[in-house]
């Protein structure tokens, strides 16, 4: 997929106020710091697409971009953030949740993971929780120019068994580089892989 143009929508704290579901729509997710909007950035080929902050928790709404006038690319607050406030995180958490379960035009929410660490419990209690609520999902492995070659393979590793202990089979599965762009094409190939399942609202 060649990104053509790149913009964005809005930013909503409230399903209702998110952009008409009219577009196929691909959300990322993942705990703070872990490169999401790096991430973003780097697919959609822009530098400032998403604003990068060095204060993790910094994604407190819903941000909507419309990518080549044809699906929109939805940034979601981060979890996981210890210093945020209870109440901020369980109204994120709130309007996350409302958004990821009844978001109809939701094709795939891509789950961040830091590739340089091994599970994190609440990742894949999350991952429990889309699958068993149905919602389609793909991880994506960050931040894979900062671990050698040979740990990111073991690391890997464990990431597959530990998931595999809860399902029956691994969703789509990406390792990617901001700094690199590694994972970028295969990613971008998977989304316009997958638009043809998009059903428009009658």
């Amino acid at each position: 997929m060649i990104i053509s143009s790149a913009e964005y929508i809005k930013s909503s704290t409230k399903l209702k106020d998110c952009p008409k579901d009219d577009k196929p729509e691909y959300a990322f997710i993942g705990r703070s710091n872990v490169g999401k909007s790096s991430l973003i950035n780097m697919l959609a080929g822009r530098r400032k697409l998403a604003k990068i902050s060095s204060t993790p928790g910094k994604t407190q709404t819903i941000n909507h971009f419309l990518i080549n006038n044809n699906w929109y690319l939805a940034d979601l607050p981060g979890y996981g953030y210890a210093k945020a406030s209870k109440t901020n995180r369980k109204q994120w958490s709130g309007f996350a949740t409302d958004y990821i379960i009844n978001r109809m035009n939701l094709l795939s929410l891509f789950v961040l993971i830091d590739a340089r660490h091994e599970p994190i419990k609440s990742d894949y209690d999350f991952m429990n929780f889309l699958g068993t609520s149905g919602i389609p999902l793909a991880r994506i492995f960050t931040k894979t120019d900062k671990v050698r070659s040979n740990m990111l393979s073991k690391n890997l590793i464990v990431h597959d068994k530990f998931m595999l202990e809860t399902w029956d089979s691994l969703p789509p599965s990406f390792i990617s580089s901001s700094l690199t762009k590694i994972g970028r094409t295969e990613i971008l190939n998977y989304i316009e892989e997958t638009l043809i399942f998009f059903n428009k609202p009658l």
